[in-house]
């Protein structure tokens, strides 16, 4: 998932990384919680990184680092202890460095004195800010830019920078405690700030830096001023809320429940909200992807359905709204179109080819109108589905006469020119799509995991038709999702394999590689049943599943590499599709396996799934391997636990037929739970699940239970049932 404008991995960050983050503002620090010059840390605000030096220093000394503490994804306590003072040569100076980041950051500065004597310290804070774009620094190709504007005031630091029509700005305001104020002294200097402290026997000094940022003249209000208690922002006032807001779950396993929680908590430290305040979203996640992206957002809202709706509605408008309107090969716009990413910073014009939105990927525009067919059957009102429904048509227009560029009913993609992405689907490193014998594949591409969107995209919208009795639409688009499920068996099937190729080439030919995609062709139900328990098979052979989870691509294949990005690590998220896909057309075992496989590496990442880790085979280590530049938290990784317990419940609604499917097939061993609240056209519903058996309270009125899992979808039933 790096962005558009490299096609590859993100620069490495190094060992001791701390990530914290808060809507569209992320901080990067070593494990001191320093941000380190000419590294890819810093403090970032919408794209721009704002400050790229934050280094402390006690008494002209590194401060040792003793731990790191977070209870919130935006904040995080920093230990560290001074040199030995006196005779004995003791430790006798700890440093506290607590952290808050959201549109800006705050650090309380605590020193606590364990000694018997009274101590003189200074503390020197050196800053610098680069205002490099993200892009720059995810790259490692910081420019420099010569002398920025700046002033250094009695009591603060001020930076600012210029291009074109974005400006960016800093301030780094110091003030004493005011139970420091006698014992101490602050002095800022050009990119320094120094204090002076008489810090008590057994007793304590305080300071607080803030960081304001200015994004094109106007001040960002910060989320944690100066002097104002942690625990009254509206962000702690979130998260407290979060913990109390349905759903809940509850569960014998504690590693589980800690899995859920934290996946929650990581999704609302990712939520964007528009500047009307009206429509949450998603950011894909940090380090690097804190901003509204297509794919990964929409498939992010749809493994998080059951936590809300909302985040999956605001997704689609927020997406609607800046649909694709006319033809522009430097974003690779498209009318009907929906984007791959937005960027804010103050150079991301020059990377998105003169504008801030990249259109560039195959996928996102049929998953969007999956979601929105997704969200009507979990019952969201008729209007809201209307409301929408011109975009999902626009968007169905895109496929039929731009993503299908050859006219052979299957959707490809070829970047408009050398700036954009060479692979549009979700593997979109330069060797993401690649044969069996290790040859990359040449665009036109078409992936056969987007033509199970398409086909999924198809038989949305005939349902969608179907409710609203217009028979016409509704057996238009089913005969469209025949054909080309029809269509992507004849072009896409190895007989000689047993699998679905992983594309088809600039020639037609099928790119031969077992890989991860075909899974998600299970879920998008476009596999012919006959043929799905071959791909079951092969998904969960030795070559594909290393234990923890289903690799990218199987350890036979020639571009094989486990520490890959794309070739051979396991990312969660692809696995949720996966299971789902397995448990829709019945291989119950199957899914099990990938399920558990996948909740032991949370448990072994302590809750938190990273973007992706090492595709090594659980034989060979006794933990998941980590991939040393993923992302974390991560959207889509986060959300992929929710959706695995969905998985296991066999939990499917049809609201608009007026049922609820719930079918648990939890594996031998796993214990009982219970999902509390889960929100369902205004009701909250209860699940306790065990082994095979549910207990289900709180329906919505007119809605029956069914205790059987849902079929795969078949387009024969709109052709048949609506005239």
């Amino acid at each position: 998932m790096p962005g558009w404008t490299f096609d590859g991995e993100p620069a490495a960050v190094g060992g001791g990384r701390v990530t914290l983050v808060e809507g569209s503002c992320f901080c990067l620090t070593d494990g001191a919680g320093n941000i380190e010059a000419g590294t890819p840390q810093g403090l970032f605000v919408q794209d721009t990184r704002l400050v790229s030096r934050w280094q402390l220093r006690l008494d002209d000394e590194p401060v040792e680092a003793l731990a790191v503490l977070s209870d919130a994804p935006y904040q995080a306590t920093f230990l560290g202890r001074g040199r030995p003072r006196g005779w004995s040569g003791q430790h006798s100076m700890l440093l506290r460095r607590d952290r808050y980041v959201g549109a800006g950051m705050r650090e309380d500065l605590t020193l606590l004195n364990l000694g018997a004597e009274d101590t003189q310290c200074e503390l020197a804070l050196t800053v610098h800010c680069d205002f490099a774009d993200l892009f720059e620094v995810k790259e490692g190709r910081v420019r420099a830019r010569g002398e920025h504007d700046r002033h250094s005031g009695f009591d603060a630091l001020e930076f600012s920078y210029r291009w074109r029509d974005r400006a960016r700005g800093s301030r780094i305001e110091a003030e004493l405690a005011p139970a420091s104020q006698h014992a101490g002294s602050v002095h800022v200097l050009p990119g320094l700030i120094v204090f002076r402290a008489i810090v008590p026997a057994r007793g304590q000094w305080s300071a607080t830096v803030c960081v304001t940022a200015s994004v094109d003249g106007r001040q960002l209000p910060p989320h944690f001023p100066p002097g104002m208690p942690i625990e009254h922002s509206a962000q702690a006032g979130r998260l407290a809320g979060l913990a109390r807001r349905p759903p809940a779950i509850v569960s014998t396993d504690q590693r589980l429940a800690r899995t859920i929680e934290r996946s929650r908590a990581d999704l609302e430290s990712l939520r964007i909200v528009d500047a009307e305040d009206r429509w949450a979203t998603i950011a894909a996640g940090a380090p690097w992807f804190m901003t509204l992206f297509g794919r990964d957002s929409l498939l992010t809202s749809y493994l998080a359905l059951p936590l809300g709706q909302s985040l999956a509605l605001g997704t689609l408008h927020n997406l609607a709204a800046r649909q694709g309107n006319h033809v522009d090969p430097r974003s690779e716009e498209e009318p009907g179109r929906i984007l791959h990413e937005i960027r804010s910073g103050v150079d991301a014009s020059m990377a998105l080819g003169g504008g801030h939105v990249y259109y560039g990927t195959a996928d996102a525009t049929p998953l969007f109108v999956m979601l929105l067919g997704e969200l009507s059957s979990w019952g969201l009102p008729r209007a809201e589905v209307d409301a929408l429904l011109p975009n999902a048509d626009r968007a169905l227009e895109w496929i039929e006469h731009y993503g299908d560029r050859d006219g052979d009913g299957f959707v490809e993609y070829r970047r408009a020119t050398d700036r954009g992405l060479a692979n549009q689907g979700w593997k979109d490193s330069w060797d993401g799509v690649t044969f069996a014998d290790g040859r990359v594949a040449e665009p036109p591409i078409a992936l056969a995991e987007v033509q199970g969107y398409v086909y999924a995209a198809y038989l949305a919208r005939a349902r969608l038709a179907a409710e609203r009795d217009d028979g016409e639409t509704a057996r238009r688009f089913a005969a469209r999702a025949a054909a080309l499920r029809a269509a992507f068996h004849e072009r896409f099937w190895l007989p000689d394999r047993g699998w679905y190729a992983l594309a088809l080439d600039r020639d037609k030919r099928p790119v031969d590689s077992l890989a991860s995609n075909i899974g998600h062709c299970l879920w998008t139900g476009i596999i012919e049943p006959d043929r799905a328990r071959a791909v079951a098979d092969h998904l969960l052979s030795p070559e594909m599943f290393s234990g923890w989870g289903v690799r990218t691509l199987a350890s036979s294949m020639a571009a094989y590499n486990p520490m890959s990005y794309h070739n051979g690590s396991v990312w969660p998220h692809d696995n949720a599709l996966v299971a789902a896909g397995l448990m829709r057309y019945g291989f119950v075992e199957h899914a099990q396996r990938v399920t558990t496989g996948i909740l032991d590496a949370a448990a072994a990442f302590d809750g938190r799934l990273p973007e992706l880790f090492c595709g090594f085979d659980r034989a060979e280590y006794r933990a998941p391997v980590p991939y040393p530049t993923s992302c974390s938290p991560q959207a889509w990784a986060a959300a992929a636990p929710i959706h695995l317990i969905r998985v296991l419940l066999r939990l499917d609604p049809d609201l608009a037929a007026g049922v609820l499917r719930v079918a648990p097939a939890l594996p031998d061993g796993f214990a009982d739970f219970a999902l509390r609240g889960i929100p369902l056209a205004g009701a909250e519903l209860d699940v306790h699940a065990s082994g095979d058996r549910a207990r289900v309270a709180g329906l919505p009125a007119g809605v029956e239970v069914l205790a059987a899992p849902a079929p795969p979808a078949d387009p024969g039933i709109f052709q048949q049932n609506h005239v």
